[in-house]
């Protein structure tokens, strides 16, 4: 089948200021598609429904804890949501309730069903259904961020070859 008909599907990774939750998600996600070589069928992006970091590099916690497990985010910068990222995307995914509910009142009615929690897709419910930030603690909760993230993106992308088969 030719892939060149198929559109891309588009997920963007949300969280509140881009610089922890949604790059890690963001460089995990994508290096699980790059893996999988899906990465023709597959967009990836991350933003914050907050302005605080616009241009910067994710967190150095971040970057160094991923890093540690082999995932490259040096080259992303934070980016505040805009109101085009509703139309453009095919998912949005926000790490926490909170910025699910800023997402969803933001959000043209259209595409609201285009916005979700991203831990819906771990198959580990222990794990809890909200990526904590880990921006004020140690280094245990960066840790825990990433093992949450890592579980829910095998899930997402478990979940888009799911209902791609015939282009994956």
């Amino acid at each position: 089948m030719n892939t060149e008909s198929f559109k891309k599907t588009k997920i963007l990774f949300v969280c509140m200021g881009n610089i922890c939750r949604s790059p890690t998600a963001d460089a995990v996600f994508r290096y699980f598609v790059k893996e999988s070589g899906v990465d023709h069928m597959i967009e990836v992006d991350s933003a914050g429904t907050h302005a605080y970091h616009i241009g910067d590099p994710p967190d150095q916690r971040t970057q160094n804890t991923a890093l540690n497990r082999g995932y490259k985010m040096h080259d992303l910068r934070a980016r505040a949501v805009q109101a085009s990222d509703f139309e453009e995307f095919d998912y949005i995914l926000a790490m926490d309730k909170e910025n699910l509910n800023l997402l969803q009142q933001r959000s043209p009615q259209q595409h609201i069903n285009k916005i979700q929690l991203f831990m819906q897709y771990s198959k580990n419910a222990d794990l809890g259904t909200e990526v904590p930030d880990p921006y004020f603690g140690g280094h245990q909760g960066f840790e825990l961020v990433l093992d949450m993230i890592e579980e829910a993106s095998q899930g997402l992308l478990a979940h888009l070859c799911n209902n791609k088969k015939e282009v994956f």
